[in-house]
């Protein structure tokens, strides 16, 4: 028997199955037309919308429909927290719920953030962390978090912020210095592929008090350095030191008030190849990338721990 599980970010749709062993993930992102900086919630609900049959098409035939399915998970919201809501989860979980109707199967509802988690530890061959505390950044283009996780109920996670950014979010510098420099939207891989040719070693270094730290001083330092006439490789790696030397310090002093923790990684941004190499010295967990970016392969784990433990 196998789960089946949604997740419609603003960004991504996906699609996946996991049987306790192998899991199997579609995803697709949405488009986003060339020059701007995402989508409005209505025209992302309806993209997913629209999306979503495709993606299940691709999954069923992939896995086959003689399996089964014994439950239906899917994010639908954020963060679990009060208050956190996104339109654009309505689209999977509309999904979700008319489907587990139809096979009398339950429905298990978790946030984007918990999914992103669960991902990151089976994707890394570390599940052992969801059931110990530790530490997990969620970088991506709406979230900058720092958050101590600790095991929850019916085998999930509970992440409480501890530090972050307080104004825009690592991802959101990055596809505004993709912007600038006339890249795609999102703007993380070809950033990440300008900066490996970068010589320059300048960097802003970002004031970070405690875990927490501000990026839109950076976004400025970024554009004043690429119109001082340096080359989009260079701007590329000057945006991405002065952010990574950002969430270096803070988890650095992270680690002071909870030592021994492992740091994982999760979230479009953790696929960053600068990053990962500035955390060699850290306690920290990566992923394969495909289990960092958007997918619902997390959801699909927690789903199924939810059910078997």
């Amino acid at each position: 028997m196998r789960v089946l599980a949604f997740d419609t970010s603003n960004y991504t749709t996906s699609v996946a199955s996991f049987d306790g062993t192998a899991g199997h993930n579609i995803s697709r992102l949405l488009d986003v037309e060339q020059g701007a900086l995402g989508l409005r919630q209505s025209d992302a609900l309806f993209a997913h919308v629209k999306r979503l049959p495709e993606l299940a098409d691709r999954l069923f035939s992939d896995i086959g429909t003689d399996a089964g399915f014994e439950a239906v998970g899917v994010s639908t919201r954020p963060r679990a927290v009060e208050g956190s809501y996104m339109p654009c989860f309505l689209a999977g979980e509309s999904q979700a719920r008319v489907l587990g109707a139809a096979l009398g199967v339950p429905v298990l509802p978790f946030s984007h953030q918990q999914g992103h988690i669960a991902a990151s530890l089976w994707g890394s061959g570390h599940m052992e962390l969801m059931d110990e505390p530790h530490l997990a950044w969620h970088l991506s283009g709406g979230t900058t978090e720092l958050l101590r996780v600790t095991p929850e109920g019916k085998g999930s996670v509970h992440a409480e912020r501890i530090g972050g950014t307080t104004d825009i979010s690592a991802g959101q510098l990055i596809d505004r210095t993709g912007k600038l420099l006339g890249l795609p939207f999102p703007s993380g891989k070809h950033i990440d592929a300008l900066s490996r040719s970068a010589q320059d070693r300048q960097v802003f270094r970002v004031k970070v008090q405690g875990t927490t730290f501000s990026l839109s001083g950076v976004q400025n330092k970024v554009e004043q350095y690429h119109a001082a006439g340096n080359s989009p490789e260079e701007t590329a790696g000057y945006a991405l030191r002065c952010l990574i030397g950002a969430i270096v310090r803070a988890t650095e002093n992270a680690l002071l008030e909870y030592p021994g923790s492992s740091v994982v990684f999760a979230g479009g941004v953790a696929s960053n190849t600068l990053l990962r190499s500035s955390c060699a010295a850290l306690p920290a967990i990566f992923c394969p990338p495909q289990f960092a970016t958007d997918n619902a392969l997390g959801v699909a784990v927690l789903t199924w721990r939810a059910l078997h433990g």
